[in-house]
């Protein structure tokens, strides 16, 4: 027993002598390291007060009112921060913008995380922005820049542009909305891609709030639906009820199916609702196959089943 406890007592003296020797060793090196600490933390405090210097001014829960010169209120400025620095424009972060009309009522409400205010006096809003209608509807877009005027209540952006729908994202080339209004311009070539699977192309998609709350999404232009296995054609453009999965595609309408048949109408609705897709209208209609041809006053197609019904004056014509 005494011989082990002296060869436990030998070996802790010997791990003691050892750990002596290597801080003597490399006692220089220890030193260094420390010293390169200490010049790290002073580095990175030097470099926070020269931030903290180049600002020229900063001011937290930030409030300013804009009026005309005829003493009218424009809008109100309110950010969690303001930032201004030298011979660079002034930064604002999370910041909310109320715009008011001709006649001091309050208009489109926007928030954004960041912000600039150019010396034109126009705003700049960056990353993920919230535009609330004047009714209450909430629009939610994200892109580089959007852009307040301050000499008009225009609100522009000339960059890609995507916008959060109820059931989809649609990305344009820009985006308008002008003195006040209702209605949010998706300018350019327009792309509605559903979370069901379609895809919409068109162009200058306008989207009208209404005082419900409800959204319809409008365009004038020729519009092209996607889906699985058909293809609609619509010359004349399309009204979106999104809340609804009601879309109807005007004008004359061509429908193309992965099946080779083919569909000539006009004012077609596509019922998305309850998960399915059905096409039905109640203009003329011509449906062709490689062994028919019939034509008819109204058509009910079920896109799931492939079942077509047509009504009202029925003539085929088979081979």
């Amino acid at each position: 027993m005494a011989v082990f406890q002296t060869k436990k007592i030998l070996s802790i003296s010997a791990f003691i002598i050892v750990l002596i020797v290597i801080l003597w060793l490399f006692q220089d090196n220890i030193t260094k390291i420390y010293m390169l600490q200490q010049n790290i933390q002073q580095s990175d405090n030097i470099k926070e007060e020269i931030n903290e210097a180049a600002y020229l001014e900063k001011i937290d829960n930030f409030v300013i009112k804009e009026y005309s010169n005829d003493q009218l209120l424009l809008h109100i400025v309110e950010a969690e921060t303001y930032f201004r620095k030298k011979n660079k424009p002034v930064e604002l972060l999370n910041i909310k913008l109320t715009i008011y009309d001709e006649i001091g009522q309050e208009g489109v409400i926007l928030t954004a995380n960041r912000a600039e205010i150019r010396n034109s006096g126009d705003i700049f809003l960056k990353d993920e922005i919230n535009i609330q209608s004047n009714n209450g509807v909430l629009h939610e877009i994200t892109t580089e820049s959007l852009i307040v005027l301050s000499n008009s209540a225009q609100i522009i952006s000339n960059s890609e542009v995507a916008y959060l729908s109820e059931n989809g994202t649609i990305r344009a080339q820009g985006m308008e909305i002008s003195d006040n209004d209702n209605t949010m311009s998706l300018v350019g070539d327009v792309i509605i891609e559903q979370d069901l699977g379609g895809v919409i192309t068109s162009r200058n998609l306008f989207i009208i709030s209404h005082a419900d709350g409800e959204k319809h999404y409008e365009s004038k232009e020729r519009t092209i639906y996607r889906s699985e296995d058909s293809s609609i054609i619509a010359e004349m453009g399309m009204d979106l009820d999104m809340s609804e999965n009601l879309m109807k595609f005007l004008g004359e309408v061509e429908v193309l199916n992965s099946s080779g048949s083919t569909m000539n109408s006009y004012n077609l609705i596509v019922d998305q609702s309850n998960g399915g897709e059905v096409y039905k209208t109640n203009g003329p209609t011509h449906y062709q196959t490689q062994v028919s041809e019939i034509r008819a006053k109204r058509m009910y197609y079920d896109a799931k089943t492939k079942k077509v019904e047509l009504t009202g004056e029925v003539q085929g014509v088979y081979e």
